[in-house]
């Protein structure tokens, strides 16, 4: 049986996933990099300047999606800010890259962790597993 660890493993490898937020009824998708396992949570990663930290507020539903070697990942969840510090430094220690752009004192480095989630792995050759966390 597939685990959040599994998840985390798959987002990583595929580098790239794709996030869908709401928008005031008008779907939105971008790319995005960050999934970090942070207390026994999926969390992610953006800057509170950006559109998709405006929605995730609005509207905490969205989903994830990736694709790697024939098997894709769906994952919908629920976004919760973690307003804590050592949430942010946890997640810009695990992508060192993004301090570049980011620190954890900014005022702008914005963790969510994603709750009440299903995740579902695909392909065309294989059964779907699904679980939630």
């Amino acid at each position: 049986m597939k685990t959040i660890e599994d998840a985390v493993a798959f987002l990583k490898k595929a580098g790239t996933y794709y996030l869908a937020t709401d928008d005031h009824g008008q779907p939105r998708v971008r790319p995005f990099g960050t999934a970090h396992i942070f207390e026994g949570s999926l969390y992610i990663q953006t800057g509170k300047k950006k559109a998709v930290s405006r929605q995730l507020h609005e509207n905490p539903k969205l989903e994830i999606c990736a694709f790697s070697e024939g098997v894709w990942l769906r994952i919908e969840a629920e976004a919760e800010e973690d307003d804590r510090r050592e949430a942010r430094a946890s997640m810009l220690e695990a992508y060192p890259e993004l301090r570049r752009m980011y620190n954890e004192d900014d005022g702008n480095t914005e963790v969510f962790r994603l709750k009440n989630a299903r995740a579902v792995f695909s392909s065309f050759t294989a059964p779907d597993e699904s679980f939630s966390f």
